[in-house]
């Protein structure tokens, strides 16, 4: 082995070795101790991510949705375990109004090119991609919240439909195919 390889294993395992010590301090500020580790801890904290974070939320506006939108004179609040597929679908039209995308109307003289930024009263609406999102974080967190996959509302053939339909209908107003 030649003595440049020699030294540099000498110097890696020094370094190794100053990696893992620790050492203590003392703030005087407010006479903490604190310990200053020099490596990282074996197990990081839990994080929830980003998905966990958008279904957690995606499923608290939905049950604040229902808890709105159908609760009728005198009757009691209506139960996520009756909502339907309809419910989903009213849901996903009330999304419509805090959308972004702007969707060309047939008539619009703008309908059919990708990315026009001209100014016209199409309306914007929420992109198909992310009801779609939307729909299948609702779908995992409904069977979460103690729903049966076989009536899970989020599932029902009606709610697929019409997000295949929104896909569709966004394409062919980018002048897109699908």
């Amino acid at each position: 082995m030649s003595a440049a390889a020699v030294a540099a294993a000498a110097s890696a395992a020094a370094h190794a070795k100053r990696r893992n010590s620790t050492t203590t301090t003392t703030k005087k500020t407010n006479h903490t101790p604190y310990i200053h580790h020099l490596s990282f801890p074996s197990s990081p904290p839990y994080h929830h991510n980003r998905y966990e974070i958008y279904k957690r939320q995606d499923w608290n506006k939905f049950v604040q949705y229902l808890k709105n939108h159908h609760h009728g004179h005198g009757q009691p609040p209506f139960s996520v375990r009756r909502c339907s597929g309809s419910h989903v679908l009213g849901y996903l039209k009330y999304l419509d109004q805090f959308g972004e995308t702007k969707v060309h109307n047939v008539s619009c003289k703008y309908y059919g090119q990708a990315y026009s930024s001209v100014a016209c009263s199409c309306p914007l609406k929420e992109e198909w991609s992310s009801l779609e999102g939307v729909v299948g974080r609702l779908r995992v967190a409904f069977e979460e919240h103690g729903g049966s996959p076989g009536t899970n509302p989020f599932g029902s053939p009606v709610v697929w439909l019409y997000l295949k339909e929104v896909k569709v209908c966004q394409a062919k107003a980018r002048g897109l195919s699908y």
